[in-house]
This record gives C-alpha cells, structure tokens and sequence, in this order.
C-alpha cells in the first residue's frame, strides 16, 4: 500500500501493450461497465487506435474537456506535453481513485517515470503506482519472437521486461498447455512480475491498482524462491536474452564499495538494465534498512520504512531485469562490496 507521504498524492498507473492486446476494450470496461473506481484515463495521442472512437473527440485539448462517463470516470487525450496535463489535473485530482495513463506502442516507460520523479510539480501531487503490461495470449509468443532490424527494440520484450503486473488477456483463446507455456517464458524474461489472467480484458481492477507495486518496499514482498539460482536455465548466455536475476546473500555492505559499483554498472549498461531493486544492509548504519529501485540509470534509494527486526538476519536482496545479463558476474562483483573487518598484526 502507499506509504504515509504518499497518502495524499494521486497514483498513475501506466498501461503498455502491443497493438491488438486488448487495451482499448480494458479501458473501454473501466469507463463504462465498472463502478468500483473513479479513473481518470489519459490517452497518449501517438497511440495507434483512439480509446473508442465516441469518446474521445477530435477537439479535445486540454483537461477543462474532459469527458465525464455514467461511472463518474474521465477520459482525456494527452496532446503533446504530459507534465502540462497532469498539472492541469492537480486540482481536480482528488476526485479520482487513479489515473490510468494508456501508452501504446511505448517500449519504455523510463520517460514518464523520470518525469513524474524527478519534477516538484509532479511529485507533489502525483506518484507511481505499477507498470502493467496487457498482453495478447493468443500472438504474444508472435511478438516476443520478432526480429527487428539492428539498433532497433523489440517492443513487446521490454514491455515484458518493465512491468510489475502482466495481463495475460484472451486466455480463452489458447488451450491450457499453450497459456502454461506462455507463463513460463513470461517469467524468464521476468520472473517478478504478477501475471493476471483475464478474458475481454476483464481485469480485476483491485489486484492492479492501488497495490503501490512500484515502490522500492516491493521486493519485500517477493517469494524467496526467486533469489534462488535458476541452474540450467542459464547456460547458454544469450547477449540479446532479456531475463530477470535474483541474487541474495547475508552481511553488510560496504556503502563507498556498493556506490562505485552501482556507478560503474549504470556507466555501463544503463540501457541494457531495464529494471532494478535492492533491499540493503550497510555496515555502520545499525538496523537501518535500505532499499533502492531502478529504471535504467534512474535510481531512487533511500531507508525502508520497517528497520531490520531484533535478531532478524540482514539479507541483502537484489533484482535485476535486463539484456545479457550475467548471473554469477553481477553475484561476484556484489559479494565483492561486502564490509571486510580490517585484519591487525
């Protein structure tokens, strides 16, 4: 749940999916079937398909017009600057549950998480609750499987990779074996995400929104067999791979050594790291608990909101969710940071 300054603020959840996922009827089922949440939905105008062609009118530019559904839901296209929108909605903001922002054919979101971040106006008023990917059971493996031209993404394999709760729509579509085998690959690419199966985009809204899955605390909450070693599943080290790393191990950390290796990874491969989270234990800081999250090299770090329990054995935790990424490398160059006592003759 969101923490105690985040209270007042107004969660934005942003919604990926490739073209035929199914976004448009999801949003189309929050603006007019469902009556549980009042959301604001902004759609991206660089978007490949309009929200519903009645809704959303040609001459809609600016907040003042938005258009008010039955549900007390809004809808609003985003024309060009989405900080100008948003500020525009600050005043209005409280009368929403969420605000759903709809990005089609949008690999990263690292944009809009920076901005929201990183900008006082925004971050006043607004914070990041997931990264939900919406995608289609029926050709996902289709797009996974594209080959693009050198230099380019493959857009569905990061939107994979970024989110932090993956709708696994038109399951209704695919024989059991088929949807199994789709899971399995969703989790090697990113094994900490959530996945939510749903028919006609039909997605249980309370298991989405609201949930603060984006927060640095989220790694608390992920199962411990995710920090175990996938033996064999990385054998052949594909440098084009996207896969999610979990590492732990016991100690403390020293601060400076952790820094300079964080500096030298994001100096490196910033834009192979898509995503990045750490639960931490520093020596000389006592039962502070630290965590961090990450998109690309913008990381956010600070101490968790529960210390380290009386007695409670400090594991540090790391996620990493990226291209070509090397299990036992980034193991060994994270247990290097580990505080050693200074040996006296």
């Amino acid at each position: 749940m969101a923490s105690a300054d985040q209270k007042d603020l107004t969660p934005i959840t942003v919604i990926t999916g490739f073209l035929g996922a199914g976004k448009t009827t999801f949003v189309n089922y929050i603006l007019k079937e469902q009556n549980t949440w009042k959301i604001c939905v902004l759609e991206n105008e660089f978007g490949e398909v309009s929200i519903d062609d009645g809704l959303v009118a040609e001459s809609l530019d600016a907040p003042e017009d938005l258009i008010t559904m039955d549900n007390g839901c809004v809808c609003c296209s985003v024309r060009g600057d989405l900080v100008r929108t948003l500020g525009q909605l600050t005043k209005r903001r409280k009368e929403f549950d969420a605000i759903l922002l709809e990005t089609t054919g949008l690999a990263d979101p690292a944009p809009i998480v920076y901005t929201v971040q990183t900008n006082s106006k925004m971050s006043e008023n607004y914070y990041i609750d997931s990264i939900v990917c919406l995608a289609d059971s029926k050709h996902l493996d289709q797009h996974l499987d594209e080959v693009k031209p050198e230099g380019a993404v493959n857009e569905a394999l990061q939107q994979v990779a970024f989110a932090d709760k993956i709708l696994l729509n038109k399951v209704d579509l695919v024989s059991k074996e088929e949807k199994e085998k789709l899971k399995a690959r969703l989790a090697l690419i990113n094994k900490f995400a959530t996945v939510i199966e749903t028919e006609k985009s039909r997605a249980p809204l309370e298991k989405i929104l609201g949930l603060n899955s984006f927060q640095m605390e989220s790694i608390l909450s992920y199962d411990p067999d995710f920090f175990e070693s996938q033996e064999g599943g990385e054998s052949k080290h594909n440098l084009d791979a996207v896969q999610s790393v979990g590492i732990k191990f016991t100690g403390e950390l020293h601060a400076q050594w952790f820094n300079m290796f964080m500096m030298d990874l994001l100096r490196e491969r910033a834009a192979d790291i898509y995503r990045s989270k750490g639960l931490l234990s520093f020596h000389g800081q006592g039962n502070t608990k630290f965590v961090f999250q990450g998109v690309h090299e913008q990381i956010n770090f600070g101490p968790a909101n529960e210390p380290w329990k009386e007695g409670e054995e400090k594991i540090n935790k790391f996620v990493f969710i990226g291209k070509g990424l090397n299990r036992q490398e980034l193991t060994k160059s994270l247990m290097e940071c580990l505080y050693k006592e200074e040996k006296t003759a």
